[in-house]
C-alpha cells in the first residue's frame, strides 16, 4: 500500500518497538535522534498504566533510549484526558499504581473509596482480592467502571501474570457491567495523542509491533500505520488479519530515511 503524502507527526509504542525486555531495539537510539534532529513532532505510546512518564523517561534512559518526559503518553494518561472531558474533578476508587494515581490527581479528581463515580482499573504489580472485592461491590452499587487498557497478561520474571484485562473480566464476571476500556487497540487513545502533539491524522503515523492493538487502532484512528517486526506480530502473521498496515519494516531503524528531511 501507498503512503499518503509526507510524515509530520509520529506516534510509535514502546514495548516492542524501542525496547524489547528492557533492551533497545537496534537502531531505537538512530530513530529517536533523528526525529529530534529533524524536529519532527513525536509521542512514545505505552498502554503499561503503572509508571509515570517521568519513571519511564528514567528506565528509558538507563538503556540507553533518550525520550523527553514530555513526549511520553500512557494509557493512564489517556484515561485521566478522557475523565476530564467526561466528568471534570469527579471521584474515583482506584486500582493501580503511580502513574494512573498522579495523572487523576494532574486533573483534580478525588480518590475515594465512598460513592465514587467511577471504579478505575490500571495495571499494578500484584492485586489485591480486597482491593478488587471492593471494586465490585462499588460497581454493583452504579459506580461507572473504567480500565486503563485491555492486555489479559503481562510479563514477569517467573512468565506470564494477570494483568487489567483479565482482572477486568473478573469484574464484569460478578458484576455484569462491561469496562470502557480506554487505551489501545481503543482509537480514542491515538486521537488523544494526536490532540498533544498538535498533529492531524493526514500527516501523522503510528508505528507499531501488535496488529491487534497499535495497527488497528492507528488504522481506526485514520493514521498512516507502520507494523515492525521486532515485537509480538511477525510477518507470516499479518495476512491473517483483515486489515494490514500501510508499511512492513524490518525495524524503527528501517524509517530513519523517511524522518530525516530529503
Amino acid at each position: 500500500m501507498s503512503t499518503r503524502g509526507p510524515i509530520e507527526c509520529w506516534l510509535t509504542d514502546m514495548d516492542g518497538v524501542l525496547v524489547h525486555e528492557g533492551v533497545p531495539v537496534p537502531g531505537a537510539d538512530k530513530f529517536l535522534d533523528a526525529l529530534k534532529s529533524s524536529n519532527r513532532r513525536f509521542l512514545v505510546l505505552t498502554n503499561n498504566s503503572i509508571y509515570t512518564p517521568r519513571d519511564l523517561h528514567v528506565r528509558l534512559r538507563a538503556a540507553g533510549l533518550h525520550v523527553p518526559v514530555e513526549a511520553i503518553y500512557t494509557s493512564a494518561m489517556a484515561t485521566a484526558d478522557f475523565l476530564s472531558v467526561q466528568r471534570p474533578e469527579g471521584t474515583a476508587y482506584v486500582i493501580g499504581e503511580a502513574g494512573l494515581t498522579t495523572a487523576l490527581h494532574e486533573i483534580d479528581y478525588v480518590l475515594t473509596d465512598i460513592a465514587p463515580d467511577y471504579v478505575i482499573l490500571g495495571e499494578t504489580r500484584s492485586y489485591s482480592l480486597g482491593a478488587i472485592t471492593r471494586a465490585i461491590r462499588l460497581v454493583d452499587a452504579g459506580a461507572r467502571f473504567i480500565a486503563t487498557n485491555p492486555d489479559a497478561t503481562g510479563p514477569s520474571p517467573e512468565g506470564i501474570q494477570p494483568a487489567c484485562g483479565a482482572v477486568a473480566a473478573l469484574i464484569t464476571k460478578a458484576t455484569g457491567v462491561e469496562p470502557y476500556f480506554v487505551g489501545k487497540p481503543n482509537p480514542l487513545m491515538m486521537r488523544s495523542a494526536l490532540n498533544r502533539v498538535n498533529g492531524h491524522s493526514e500527516t501523522t503515523a503510528m508505528i507499531g509491533d501488535r496488529m491487534d492493538t497499535d495497527i488497528v487502532s492507528g488504522m481506526e484512528a485514520g493514521l498512516e500505520t507502520i507494523l515492525v517486526l521486532t515485537g509480538v506480530t511477525k510477518a507470516d502473521q499479518v495476512n491473517r488479519f483483515p486489515f494490514q498496515p500501510n508499511r512492513i519494516a524490518d525495524s524503527v531503524a528501517d524509517l530513519v530515511p523517511l524522518v530525516e528531511p530529503s
